[in-house]
């Protein structure tokens, strides 16, 4: 069975193109619009990775964050930050709220893949 990755950005290119990169690896993917779409999307079904943005309308990523780390079904889910922001206080910030990788924007899909194999839940 393949392994389901959330993607969860405002922008619908760039969901797009991870989506794209990541189905062609061979994973499903669900994507969310918004932090607040995303949580609406997390229903109980196993997600074994989700990639997030952090500047976002209604919920921002980090926010995003931590309300699926207070969430007993999604709490060990690892989750990718990939962002345009590169600030240390910002990292930092997503780290403490439970973030395994941060990776700023532009990149190649290969590093979205190779830190998607390294993390995603067996």
């Amino acid at each position: 069975m393949a392994k389901t990755i959330m993607i969860v950005d405002d922008s619908s290119s760039m969901r797009q193109v991870v989506g794209i990169a990541l189905k062609t690896a061979g994973y499903d993917v669900i994507e969310g619009s918004d932090g607040r779409d995303a949580l609406a999307k997390l229903d109980g079904r196993k997600v074994h990775l989700i990639i997030s943005d952090v500047n976002m309308p209604n919920m921002d990523g980090i926010t995003f964050l931590k309300e699926v780390k207070k969430s007993a079904g999604y709490k060990f889910t690892p989750v990718i930050m990939l962002t345009t922001e590169s600030q240390e206080s910002k990292m930092n910030e997503g780290r403490a709220a439970g973030a395994k990788a941060w990776m700023v924007k532009p990149f190649k899909p290969a590093q979205i893949l190779d830190a998607v194999s390294k993390l995603v839940l067996p």
